[in-house]
């Protein structure tokens, strides 16, 4: 424990005269000490040990009581400024400025049904909590950056995964109780929050009432292109759903051997594979839900307009988002999975 240098600040308000708030500082870690004092100073306001109006120590106390450098101080509360975190009054010192919290939120892409879930998520946050969306596009470089860079600057993480190696490592900096996993059940663990979709079991099931629609067609195709980051395991399901009921079946993973024939059901995870099927169907003269039909997976607010209606098959990413907002508003554990349904419309 010798590598560690333990503060003790003393904070004042004018409703309760002093009171004490201790952290620690490493003064071996790679993270700088200005960064250290931000990151405990934001901890200490998010787990409601500061509010707004009480008053920071000053730059010269801190330098001269717990030897810090002044640059080391005065650059901490020059990023709590910038943050909005603390104001400064001429001749009176540094104050917390608000009880703003802010939020991460990490998707992977920006895409129709995750605006649904960022909609829902900030429409069920009260006022004073601010969200910050970044996207990290399935590359883990993006992802460490973004983590990294927002330790110890944030109330609460929402955070969705995806299949790569480093994930579990860089997830695990950041304390359980702030964490809040999303979407995809990938490198989670049983200390984890989360709020997932299941894309095996839940499918599988969410398939059944479809098997007499299904039945008007020779054969159900899955497109599972190669450009896809969707979980392997629905594949394996869909294998077991056409065993089970005695669908033949076929999968195609490469996009550019897809062509639409009569008589055969396509199940895809892509909307783009959605926009060829229909622009084949239309060069090929086939009526979409008569000729061949079609189940998208991902409801987004568009499919029930598109042509007639495009069958979905989808978990609820309206309900994704209010229970993430529950996790950031009522500071309880989290594990929960949200329903997957099935929505059969004129493409089938």
């Amino acid at each position: 424990m010798d590598n560690y240098k333990y503060l003790y600040l003393q904070t004042r308000t004018e409703q309760n005269g002093f009171m004490s708030i201790n952290f620690s500082i490493n003064i071996d870690s790679e993270v700088p000490k200005y960064q250290q004092l931000v990151n405990a100073i934001n901890n200490e306001l998010a787990n409601n040990k500061l509010t707004s109006g009480d008053a920071l120590p000053s730059v010269n106390y801190m330098c001269t009581t717990y030897q810090l450098s002044r640059d080391t101080v005065f650059k901490s509360y020059s990023i709590l400024k910038e943050q909005g975190v603390v104001q400064s009054v001429p001749n009176k010192g540094y104050y917390i400025a608000n009880n703003t919290r802010k939020v991460l939120l990490v998707l992977d892409t920006f895409k129709a049904y995750k605006e649904v879930v960022y909609h829902s998520f900030v429409g069920n946050l009260p006022d004073n909590i601010i969200t910050d969306v970044q996207f990290h596009h399935y590359n883990i470089d993006n992802f460490k950056t973004i983590l990294n860079n927002s330790k110890g600057k944030y109330y609460k993480y929402v955070v969705m995964t995806f299949n790569h190696d480093d994930v579990p490592l860089v997830i695990s900096d950041i304390d359980d109780e702030k964490l809040l996993l999303i979407d995809w059940s990938i490198h989670s663990n049983s200390s984890n929050n989360y709020v997932f979709q299941d894309f095996g079991k839940a499918f599988f099931e969410a398939l059944k009432p479809a098997n007499k629609v299904f039945r008007k067609y020779k054969k159900l195709v899955f497109l599972y292109p190669t450009f896809t980051y969707h979980p392997e395991e629905t594949v394996v399901y869909f294998r077991k759903y056409c065993g089970l009921f005695h669908f033949d079946y076929e999968i195609i993973t490469n996009p550019k051997a897809f062509k639409v024939e009569k008589d055969v059901a396509y199940i895809s995870t892509s909307d783009r594979m959605l926009g060829q099927f229909l622009e084949q169907c239309k060069t090929e003269n086939l009526e979409p839900g008569v000729d061949v039909g079609f189940l998208s997976y991902n409801e987004t607010p568009t499919k029930k307009f598109i042509y007639k209606g495009i069958s979905v098959i989808s978990t609820d990413f309206e309900a994704l988002g209010t229970k993430a907002a529950e996790f950031v508003t009522q500071n309880k554990p989290m594990q929960y999975y949200v329903p997957t349904k099935l929505i059969i419309r004129d493409s089938l």
